[in-house]
């Protein structure tokens, strides 16, 4: 009778088994199925051989309906139990074994029959099959899914036994008998549920445009803003580089004089309004009378709520001030505030102003704001409102570890200085933002800019 090892428990789980690289590429189609799951839900794609386990983990997650909230592994073979490959998150917590990022499909899969297993959040434990229908000669440009069927199951549905009650309860046209045990009635289901959500429908076509969207080659930029990219994509989320492949992220990087004139116009004003230079208040703010004339002029005496004429009580003209000053526009010395001689210079030329000001972006001293300088411009450029760059920024900020200092889980804020001057640009001192406005188109014209590889 074999007697246990104390440590076997303890012993380092085998790698999964590797082929070599092939001589030649190839390319597969593949069946995946949602394991356990009545009536079947799955997808046919069509796949290179080249991708690597984390870009299919991408792939499956578009081609299922997942939103990647979750962690997953996959492992070689029709059991789930065999052993698996290691995410980015495995290795940061000090697992050994081989990296999902380095192994190709094709050093998992050969021919027809063979599978790989994917699961994906380990709470409600989907379990994926994916077979080789067919090895292809012809290697697929583009990935492709199809066909398919059935819809995938929500996010925190509770299981295959949870999206059981959910597609039964939907079947039945919404039947109080059958209503899901984990809510407590129709209206919470409603609520919870995605808009339109059928069990039954599935469009491949859909599918295959979320693939081309998330697979489009991102511009080139500069080498700050693909170091945090790399950073947020290894951290799992793809945000960042599926706005960065858009067709908005690949627009123009020029504007006209016009434009130009219409960008720099509240700058200009500040400028024009200081003259050769003002003294500041004893506590070091804009005389009252300065105040007064860059709040008329700028817009914002049209809905602040109150005199405009005490820089610390009126926010928008301080703002501008501030931003003024980290665009390297004004300085202060011995408590004057005067043009910088690159501001003198660029005086009634528009575009020898919006150059500098883009030079000098992103804002900040301090680490995080140019981190968030950064990501700002990126989702701007990417075709994002500056209304909703703040929520996600900060996102994109928790991925790359920072946090709002209360706690180790508070995300931070996504406010941040560049953001401040590109609300300028986009003339937000002549609205208090809410509604939110729409912004001046030019303003993701320079953002692209900004961040375009030079």
């Amino acid at each position: 009778m074999r007697i246990p090892d104390a440590f076997e428990a303890y012993r380092p789980e085998p790698d999964p088994d590797l082929r070599p690289v092939p001589e030649h590429l190839r390319g597969f189609v593949v069946r995946l199925d949602l394991r356990d799951v009545r009536p079947p839900v799955w997808r046919r794609l069509e796949l290179r051989g080249d991708l690597t386990l984390l870009d299919l983990h991408y792939i499956l997650q578009i081609a299922m309906g997942w939103q990647d909230c979750h962690l997953h592994r996959f492992s070689a073979g029709v059991s789930r139990w065999a052993p698996y490959f290691r995410t980015e998150f495995d290795l940061s917590e000090g697992d050994d074994g081989i990296p999902e990022g380095e192994v190709r499909l094709d050093q998992v899969v050969a021919k027809k029959g063979d599978a790989l297993c994917y699961e994906y959040d380990f709470g409600d434990s989907w379990h994926h099959l994916l077979k080789v229908e067919k090895v292809l000669d012809e290697v697929p440009e583009t990935v492709r899914c199809t066909g398919g069927r059935m819809a995938c199951p929500p996010e925190d549905s509770g299981g295959i036994y949870g999206f059981a009650e959910l597609s039964a309860w939907v079947r039945s046209g919404y039947d109080e008998s059958q209503l899901p045990t984990n809510f407590e009635d129709a209206e919470d289901v409603r609520a919870w549920l995605p808009d339109g959500w059928d069990p039954d429908r599935f469009d491949p076509d859909r599918v295959n445009d979320a693939l081309d969207a998330a697979l489009a080659a991102p511009v080139e930029v500069r080498e700050e803003l693909a170091a945090l990219a790399e950073r947020i994509e290894r951290q799992g989320p793809r945000t960042l580089r599926e706005i960065l492949g858009s067709d908005a992220a690949h627009g123009a990087t020029t504007v006209t004089e016009e434009e130009a004139r219409r960008l720099t116009e509240v700058f200009s004003v500040f400028l024009d309004v200081i003259g050769d230079g003002v003294d500041l208040t004893g506590a070091g703010y804009l005389p009252p009378t300065v105040v007064e004339q860059v709040a008329e002029r700028c817009g914002v005496t049209s809905w602040w709520v109150g005199k405009a004429d005490r820089e610390d009580r009126t926010i928008p003209v301080l703002r501008i001030r501030e931003n003024a000053q980290g665009l390297g526009l004004v300085s202060i010395r011995k408590g004057r505030l005067s043009p910088t001689a690159a501001a003198r210079r660029a005086r009634g030329d528009a575009q020898e102003l919006l150059g500098h000001v883009l030079g000098h972006l992103p804002v900040g001293r301090r680490r995080h704001e140019q981190e968030a300088g950064w990501l700002t411009l990126a989702l701007v450029a990417g075709g994002v409102t500056l209304h909703d760059c703040p929520g996600l920024v900060s996102g994109f900020l928790a991925d790359l570890g920072w946090r709002d200092g209360r706690d180790r889980f508070s995300p931070p804020s996504g406010q941040n200085p560049t953001l401040d001057v590109l609300r300028d640009l986009s003339g937000w001192s002549r609205t208090s933002g809410w509604p939110p406005r729409d912004d001046d188109p030019a303003v993701a014209v320079v953002a692209r800019a900004v961040i375009r590889k030079v």
